[in-house]
């Protein structure tokens, strides 16, 4: 097979893997990129190497590694742009002094503990022809590395940004990023020359060269990107220069003698930081960079990386001391540090965590010496695996150290002055609380109109917040930066402020309050924002999953099968009336629900009428169900009572009769249950006949509760209600 076709297929297969593999680790609250760098090993003889020898050498000969290797260089080149593009000087507005102190600790004692580790290993695991110094400052330099792309990502995705953890942290990282990048830089100029003394005058072209970037470089960037600014747009022929300016610094740095990422990164600081132009820099790049060209670099790595290497248990033992050495160094300096700045012990804890992160930051640097010969196959495959396991470690002790719950209590969230007011005097009544999932404002006001309606009425507390949830699917994507994220947080909450504006009536929209959080998981986070808010009802609008036709599927499916509080689940068809309810009745915890809103809603609605419709088979003449509902008809308010009908009917096909029966009313609302045609079947999915075949507008409802008793809990509610009746 010709060369070229060969690299072709590589790509293909490399690809594919990359994001299948990826994503079935973001399924387990892993960044995608873990998935990738693991998808490149399984590629490389660690795994497909060992499970087919041959067929792995047919499709990766090493004749063409040169090729991959090109491409992972160029896709380095520009990820380390992307990187020092996105190193956005407000990361260094917060908490300088400690952020400083903390950081450089937090690089000064791994970086300690592993030169000392270096004199255990080097004879074991080098060879003569590397000097101990250049790899005692690489060993040093990979403990010491801190991944601030991941750990932006891990940062945004707990909503930890507007917190002081979130923002100590990123700017440890933002400090500790350019100070480890320094130190690579010297271990590299030792490494090529040989001796210290010798890399002297290679560090002096280093400083010279940095010096030159950051006044005549930045001077000159500054020009572009006032053109740009006249212009309104990145032109091709400004995005040629830029390129062209990133690879010119990437092999000005390679001739100096460091190496060609430091460059490209160099270059990625020094440019303006313009909002829209970095914005616009980043989305035109990353793209393909992160999709096409970093996949084929964690391909190169895997297909270098042997776990198999580590075929003696002493060899395990010296892999678990790397790993040892990398998190007690990394945490401990980090913890210590903390806690002489006045940071309490939580906070200083989950700061260790999150500065262990390493992720495809420390990769880069472990590339970087395999191909100088610093560090030998043996060391890089256990420091490879080092990195995995501190980056996959970092969420969950994240997690457990930090909760969401502490984190609600830093990100708090505005509070309606009822509820406010209410609390602060002494009989405090907790408000009926909605959360309405609001994927688009400019669509979705029926929803929350319809919140509004079940929700308040004007004396008892009540409560709806709009939940807008931002889902990102990148890990590099400029989006999920924090500053970016801020941004389109701010965004969205005023689209959701203009939705607000429009809701009828005027005086309910006091009591509207949006929450607007970054999800990794939109149906996981909803349902633990549910919880710690204590909402009464979740109420989601219908959509149909891309690959399904099921009403009831996807994040709705989610929703239904796992949380843990009532749901109800809208399907709009467009009628902005609340006039004529119809609750069909079958005596379950469901349509218990069903009827409790169907009883606010008539209760807040002094024109509204509602028909409770039991349907009975042909066969049954008399029911016990009918004599309950009359009974517990008779126990209301006589302004409600007087408009509420029950009708029953015998029919063969109940879904049928209720179809019927809802042509002729502005809103149906129906529990989940078999009866109506929607019932939960296996693996959670939820069928969706009624939804499909009824004729007005259906709000389906699942109850989360294990009370078998029925109608009295119906009761309960309603009698709740009785004082809020207006005259």
């Amino acid at each position: 097979m010709h060369i070229v076709i060969l690299v072709l297929v590589e790509v293909l297969i490399v690809i594919g893997l990359s994001r299948l593999v990826g994503l079935g680790f973001r399924s387990i609250k892993q960044p995608l990129v873990i998935g990738e760098i693991v998808a490149g090993i399984m590629l490389g003889p660690s795994l497909f190497g060992l499970v087919a020898p041959h067929l792995a050498v047919t499709l990766f000969p090493p004749e063409t590694f040169p090729f991959l290797n090109v491409l992972s260089q160029v896709g380095l080149i520009f990820f380390m742009f992307l990187i020092g593009l996105e190193l956005n000087p407000k990361y260094l507005s917060g908490q300088l002094e400690v952020a400083v102190l903390t950081s450089h600790v937090s690089i000064l004692v791994p970086f300690s503990l592993g030169t000392l580790l270096a004199v255990l290993l080097y004879p074991l695991v080098s060879n003569a022809s590397v000097s101990f110094t250049a790899f005692a400052l690489f060993l040093g330099a990979a403990m010491s590395i801190t991944a601030f792309p991941v750990l932006a990502r891990i940062i945004t995705e707990n909503n930890l940004q507007g917190t002081r953890l979130g923002t100590l942290a990123l700017t440890c990282a933002a400090v500790d990023d350019v100070t480890a990048w320094c130190l690579l830089a010297v271990a590299i100029a030792v490494a090529r020359t040989g001796d210290f003394a010798d890399a002297i005058p290679t560090i002096i072209a280093s400083i010279v060269y940095i010096g030159l970037m950051l006044t005549a470089g930045r001077w000159f960037l500054q020009r572009l990107a006032k053109h740009y600014l006249r212009a309104g747009r990145l032109s091709q022929l400004l995005l040629a220069g830029i390129y062209m300016a990133v690879v010119a610094s990437a092999l000005i740095t390679e001739l100096i003698g460091i190496h060609l990422i430091f460059g490209a990164f160099l270059l990625g600081a020094a440019m303006p930081k313009n909002e829209d132009l970095v914005r616009e820099l980043a989305v035109k790049t990353e793209d393909f960079v992160l999709i096409f060209l970093l996949p084929i670099f964690f391909a190169y790595s895997g297909l270098r990386t042997e776990i198999g290497l580590l075929n003696r248990p002493e060899l395990w033992l010296l892999c678990a001391l790397v790993l040892g050495v990398a998190i007690a160094g990394k945490y401990i300096g980090t913890y210590v540090a903390a806690r002489v700045s006045g940071i309490n012990k939580r906070e200083a804890s989950a700061l260790g965590w999150l500065m262990n992160t390493r992720g495809l930051t420390e990769l880069i640097v472990l590339n970087i010496g395999l191909e100088l010969g610093v560090i030998s196959p043996l060391i890089f495959t256990m420091l490879v695996i080092m990195a995995l396991v501190t980056t996959f470690m970092t969420s969950p002790l994240l997690e457990w150290t930090y909760p969401k719950r502490l984190i609600r209590l830093d990100v708090v969230e505005p509070e309606s002055e009822t509820e406010t007011a209410t609390a602060a005097s002494e009989t405090y009544i907790r408000p009926y609380r909605i959360l309405v999932p609001v994927a688009n404002p400019s669509t979705q006001k029926g929803l929350v109109q319809l919140a509004v309606s079940i929700a308040l009425n004007y004396r008892h507390p009540a409560v709806v917040n709009p939940l807008s949830l931002i889902e990102f699917e990148e890990d590099y994507a400029f989006e999920s930066t924090p500053v970016e994220a801020d941004r389109l947080i701010a965004q969205r909450r005023q689209q959701l402020e203009e939705l607000i504006k429009t809701l009828e009536p005027l005086e309910t929209r006091s009591c509207v309050h949006p929450i607007v959080r970054i999800s990794s998981n939109v149906a996981r986070e909803t349902a633990q924002i549910a919880v710690l808010d204590q909402v009464d009802l979740i109420l989601v609008g219908w959509h149909r999953p891309a690959f399904s036709s099921n009403r009831l599927g996807g994040r709705v499916g989610q929703l239904l099968s796992t949380a843990p509080v009532d749901v109800a689940v809208f399907v709009d068809r467009g009628s902005d009336r609340l006039e004529s309810l119809l609750v069909p009745y079958s005596a379950n915890i469901h349509d218990d629900l069903a009827l409790i809103l169907a009883l606010r809603l008539l209760i807040n609605h002094e024109t509204c009428m509602l028909q409770i419709l039991h349907v009975l088979p042909e066969n049954r003449h008399k029911d016990e169900l009918s004599y309950e509902l009359n009974m517990m008809i008779e126990q209301l308010p006589s302004s409600v009572r007087d408009r509420i009908e029950i009708k029953i009917v015998q029919a063969p096909e109940p879904i049928q009769a209720v179809v019927e029966a809802s042509k002729n009313v502005d809103l149906t609302i129906a529990g989940t249950s078999r009866t109506w045609g929607i019932e939960r079947q296996t693996l959670g999915r939820y069928t969706d006949q009624l939804a499909i075949q009824c004729c007005s507008s259906l709000l389906i409802t699942r109850r989360y509760s294990q009370v078998t008793a029925h109608l009295a809990s119906v009761l309960t509610e309603v009698s709740s209600q009785k004082p809020t009746l207006r005259s």
